[in-house]
């Protein structure tokens, strides 16, 4: 910069200085660091729960231990402990491997919730229903030996089990509640009992009798599975 004053011309060179307190840095800091921790330890239970769905899936509840989860995840076993106990990571594998996620306490707030969400017809809900209860039950049958078997002999996977079973009726009457606002259920049952229903029919259970041991088709057990809900917990259509 120059300053021009008669008969004379001076070079000159501002600075400005910016002041940023220690304490805004430090603070900025921490976050930035606490983000980065919280990123990095769910990709690490992702990959923790990823492999012991596929030991589970393969080798059953009794011979899958935290150390080979921690081989095929990559991490050390104390890793492994800290996402909590054997049973604990089998109910989360569960959830992981159904609908990509595990912990998730509303199912309307994952992407398949917020589709359920924005239906405006019954038909198409019923649709949607039995096709992402089908979609579910394949990707988690090969879970449901370890599940069932291993709750039959290990006393804390059978509360964990009885938690993940109440908390599978809870997402039901989540979804029936956004129908039912709609005018698209049975107004002669009890809710309770329409939850009840609904739970059953959509069901692992009743998926891997159909389809592993009766044999019928993935297809055959979806067409059926959408025809019992329409008749036990729709309201039946209206004749024009």
């Amino acid at each position: 910069m120059t300053l021009r004053l008669p008969g004379l011309a001076v070079s000159c060179v501002v600075v400005v200085f910016i002041t940023v307190s220690p304490e805004s840095i430090s603070t900025q800091t921490r976050i930035y660091r606490s983000e980065l921790r919280q990123q990095q330890a769910e990709q690490t239970r992702s990959r923790v729960v990823a492999a012991a769905a596929e030991l589970f899936a393969a080798d059953g509840y009794a011979r899958t231990t935290l150390a080979k989860i921690a081989a095929a995840a990559g991490v050390s076993t104390e890793t492994v402990q800290g996402q909590g106990p054997k049973a604990a990571l089998l109910i989360a594998a569960a959830e992981f491997v159904g609908v990509g996620v595990s912990g998730e306490e509303n199912l309307l707030n994952l992407e398949i919730g917020r589709e359920l969400i924005a239906l405006d017809d019954p038909g198409a809900a019923l649709d949607l229903v039995a096709s992402m209860a089908t979609d579910v039950h394949h990707r988690t049958a090969q879970l449901a030996p370890a599940l069932f078997g291993g709750a039959n002999s290990d006393p804390e996977l059978d509360r964990y089990l009885t938690e993940f079973i109440a908390g599978i009726n809870g997402q039901v009457r989540r979804v029936l509640e956004v129908f039912r606002d709609r005018g698209w259920l049975r107004d002669d049952v009890p809710s309770d009992e329409l939850v009840e229903t609904a739970a059953v029919l959509c069901s692992v259970e009743i998926y891997l009798r159909m389809v592993h041991r009766d044999g019928w088709s993935v297809d055959a057990y979806q067409a059926w599975c959408r025809r019992m809900l329409a008749e036990t917990v729709f309201l039946a259509p209206q004749a024009n």
